[in-house]
């Protein structure tokens, strides 16, 4: 099930959001507000997420805040990576989701964090046991990133690629099983009680998709955070993927966040673009909420029925 949306995906990154094309957020802003409205009008009742921040990153919280975006959501996501990318350290957790919650007064959700294994798996094994001694009972969701090791012949989703060096190459060790479908040492310690979830991207068709539904079962993992595509939505047999997607995730309690600008609904002709139109994401999210997360006396099947909720 559906337990709540998210929108978008570390929007203070260059890497999901042009800021250039929007310098003081003030587009992202309306567009989180416009989005909040029609998921509402579909499902007053299902919480909505504001995407998880990179770093933790309470300045930009604040930044919403100042926009006026926290009546339209009901918890602020976070994400921290101290131990590979981020300039504080892992003790420092607890005091960052103080932070946060003073800054935007909600809850907070701390919708990724994790330890990559390329210097040592054991650097990550101590890194996953630490991190959730320090976040246990201070967050209401932990989604542990990742399930899965990145396939090498894929590529991250960063900005500027392996010109960043070693923090590019970061991306492909954060799962807790490697490429070749081996359990790291950390797997050991992942919490089989179902306190901690994971947050798994799944790419257009995933070829790895059966095999994660099935490690999560085994693994007893009961919350967790993924996405639907907002630029997949345009590609062939999208609505099928998704409707396969969703139908197979309905076990477990899913964050579902909602990102990534088609091309020729974009500022620019990239997923990082702003849209042109803020009601175009509000009518994607409207689509998506009504068919996956909708009281089925309500749920609009088609964007023309979709478009029809927002008009009211």
């Amino acid at each position: 099930m559906v337990e709540a949306v998210v929108l978008w995906n570390e929007p203070n990154n260059l890497s999901h959001w042009n800021f250039h094309l929007d310098p003081d957020w003030v587009r992202f802003a309306d567009m989180v507000k416009q989005a909040s409205r029609a998921i509402r009008s579909v499902n007053p009742d299902l919480k909505v997420v504001l995407g998880g921040v990179s770093s933790c990153d309470s300045d930009f919280l604040q930044k919403m805040a100042e926009h006026g975006v926290m009546p339209f959501v009901d918890a602020v996501g976070v994400h921290g990576f101290p131990l590979d990318w981020n300039h504080w350290q892992l003790t420092e957790w607890p005091e960052r989701l103080r932070e946060a919650s003073n800054v935007a007064g909600k809850p907070v959700w701390v919708t990724e964090v994790g330890v990559s294994s390329f210097g040592a798996e054991e650097v990550q094994e101590f890194g996953l046991r630490r991190t959730i001694e320090l976040l246990r009972d201070r967050t209401e969701r932990i989604h542990w990133y990742s399930l899965f090791d990145l396939p090498p012949s894929w590529p991250a989703e960063t900005r500027h690629k392996e010109a960043e060096g070693s923090s590019y190459y970061r991306h492909y060790y954060l799962g807790l099983i490697d490429a070749s479908g081996k359990p790291k040492l950390a797997a050991k310690q992942f919490p089989t009680d179902g306190s901690v979830g994971f947050c798994q991207w799944f790419h257009f068709e995933d070829p790895r998709f059966d095999d994660a539904i099935a490690h999560m079962k085994e693994m007893g993992v009961r919350y967790l955070r993924t996405g639907l595509s907002w630029a997949d939505f345009y590609r062939p047999n999208a609505e099928a993927w998704f409707d396969r997607q969703m139908r197979a995730l309905e076990p477990f309690q899913v964050a579902l966040t909602l990102c990534f600008t088609p091309g020729h609904l974009g500022l620019e002709d990239h997923h990082t673009s702003p849209p042109r139109d803020n009601r175009d994401f509000a009518e994607f999210a409207a689509w998506a909420v009504g068919r996956y997360a909708a009281p089925a006396t309500t749920a609009p099947e088609t964007v023309e029925q979709a478009e029809q909720v927002l008009a009211r």
